[in-house]
């Protein structure tokens, strides 16, 4: 028997495209001579409708939609994930179900039993877990069906994530199953498609059995998917494993010899490092962003600076040259220096670019405002009015051309607040904004491995917003490999200051650090979404609240 892997980019609510892409993958398979098409979680409708999920329009719209497709499907059977309404408990309506058919019949129904709540996860919310797992008999072949959080019931070595108290993968051991498949939609995060491989490989190792796993692919407001669909044999070998961020048909032969089921089909390489990885990722989440809010091309602030330059390289990459403005804003504290790096990085990307001075608005400013701020001395007030003239100019461009701006802040300032509301954060997409600032000069080293593209000189000059005099970012910060170190403990590992300190950071940087951190959550939850790249972003995955009085530092 042939299996297929088809790896598609949902959009949510747009049932007649899910279903049209769903309708062609099967055709596909079928040319293949494939007897079964898996699709992943909540394919027909998209994943995370989140709180459409309460609007009975779109749960009968899903309906209606997966009715049409039992009908309509002939001569292939097909797994695909979907919604079920159910019984209300606790305020939840609705199960989270994969659903079996063949020639306009639907043949089995499995919900979901483990339902996710920590990070961007909210199920419960929504959905009611199933009670059992069980296995279904297919062309010969006994075939336990899991959905996503369904084989992380025991990360293990794998994973840090908490152990569940139900097993779900060990109930279909035990029930005899040949063959597990899991559909799933599971959001990247860096590292975790080798965690998925970890834990794929740790399951068919210890219960001696063959899986197959399909992941979504495409982009969601501040989440991406990153397909990389994998088929793994026993004792926990790599089968088949589809491409990332992007959509595929994987075609697998299924062996049954002995009661035992083997796999086998292409292996697709996975991106050769982690910048590489990254930048995939980045140019998915704002393609696909752009997209599905019907927006065409964007503008940004060109500074100078490594975060302007690798944000306007992105977003080439990802939406063409044509469809890329850059406004370089000069002010008297800028740089001959950055402004021809500014140039330069346009001249390399071909994009267009027009330079809108703001000297003059920025003494008119001071004008006006002088009789407010008389017998007052200079301080970071007249640092942030620059900043908010450079955000009014791009949001009047973004106005009057119809683009979008995107802000080119880093999670590093964003943590410590090195940012400002109403000036740099304004926008429509924070495209590096999970990224920290090491790790921004690392991706952008890789994107000039194949010639340049960021100026040399932007990546070897001391970072500066260049709103003072003689400024760089190491005035008020400490450098940013210390810094990112620090930020990573406190953000992504939630240690308290003292055990950050114990790991060889100075006691008073790391208050200063974690006190700045703390404070700047309500410049935060004003921030435009960005792509979810670190295991802790900014954003639906990290709540905590503004007004509050407790406090990690020393009394």
């Amino acid at each position: 028997m042939k299996i297929a892997i088809a790896q598609i980019n949902p959009t949510i609510g747009d049932f007649r495209s899910n279903a049209r892409i769903i309708r062609e993958r099967v055709s596909e398979a079928r040319e293949l001579g494939c007897g079964l098409v898996i699709f992943p979680e909540m394919a027909i409708c998209g994943y995370p409708p989140r709180d459409l999920l309460e609007r009975q329009d779109f749960v009968a719209e899903c309906i209606k939609t997966e009715k049409k497709l039992i009908s309509d499907v002939q001569g292939t059977a097909v797994l695909c994930g979907t919604i079920t309404p159910a019984e209300s408990c606790c305020g939840a309506s609705l199960h989270n179900s994969a659903v079996l058919f063949e020639n306009g019949q639907e043949t089995a129904r499995i919900h979901k039993r483990l339902l996710p709540v920590y990070d961007v996860f909210d199920e419960t919310r929504y959905f009611i877990p199933a009670k059992d797992s069980r296995c279904i008999n297919f062309n010969g072949i006994r075939i336990g069906i899991t959905i996503c959080e369904d084989i992380w019931h025991n990360a293990g070595e794998c994973s840090t994530l908490p152990a569940y108290s139900e097993n779900p993968v060990q109930e279909l051991a035990d029930q005899g199953a040949e063959l597990v498949i899991n559909i799933s939609a599971s959001p990247y995060t860096m590292g975790k498609a080798k965690t998925r491989q970890c834990l794929l490989e740790s399951h068919s190792s210890k219960h001696k059995l063959p899986f197959i796993y399909c992941n979504a692919t495409g982009g969601q407001d501040s989440l991406i998917f990153d397909g990389a669909s994998l088929a793994v044999n026993p004792p926990g070998k790599v089968a088949a494993r589809a491409s990332a961020f992007c959509e595929e048909l994987v075609c697998l032969d299924v062996q049954k010899k002995n009661g035992a089921c083997t796999l086998s089909g292409p292996i697709n390489p996975w991106p050769e490092c982690d910048e590489e990885e990254v930048a995939k990722a980045l140019e998915l989440g704002l393609r696909d962003y752009t997209a599905r809010c019907g927006i065409n091309r964007v503008t940004l602030g060109l500074s100078g600076g490594i975060d302007s330059s690798l944000t306007a390289a992105i977003a080439c990459r990802a939406l063409g040259k044509e469809n890329v403005l850059g406004v370089i804003m000069p002010s008297p504290y800028t740089s001959r220096e950055s402004i021809e790096d500014a140039e330069a990085l346009a001249q390399n990307l071909e994009i267009q670019h027009v330079t809108v001075p703001i000297g003059e608005l920025f003494k008119q400013y001071l004008t006006t405002l002088k009789p407010v701020f008389s017998g007052l001395p200079t301080d970071v007030t007249e640092e942030n009015i620059q900043a908010r003239i450079r955000g009014n100019i791009l949001m009047a461009i973004s106005n009057k051309l119809g683009h979008m701006v995107l802000t080119t802040g880093n999670k590093s300032e964003l943590a410590v607040g090195y940012c400002t509301l109403y000036g740099d954060m304004s926008g429509g997409y924070a495209l590096i904004s999970d990224l920290p600032k090491t790790l921004v000069y690392r991706v952008s080293e890789w994107l000039n491995t194949r010639g340049e593209v960021i100026p040399r000189r932007v990546l070897e000059k001391p970072p500066s917003a260049e709103l003072r005099p003689g400024q760089t970012d190491q005035d008020d910060l400490p450098p940013y490999d210390i810094l990112d170190a620090i930020l990573e403990l406190y953000l992504e590992k939630a240690l308290p200051p003292e055990e950050i300190a114990s790991r060889g950071f100075e006691m008073d940087t790391v208050i200063k650090i974690t006190g700045m951190v703390d404070r700047n959550e309500y410049k935060r939850q004003q921030a435009p979404p960005g792509p979810k790249i670190t295991s802790k972003a900014f954003g639906p995955g990290r709540r905590y609240p503004i007004a509050h009085r407790f406090s990690t530092q020393r009394a």
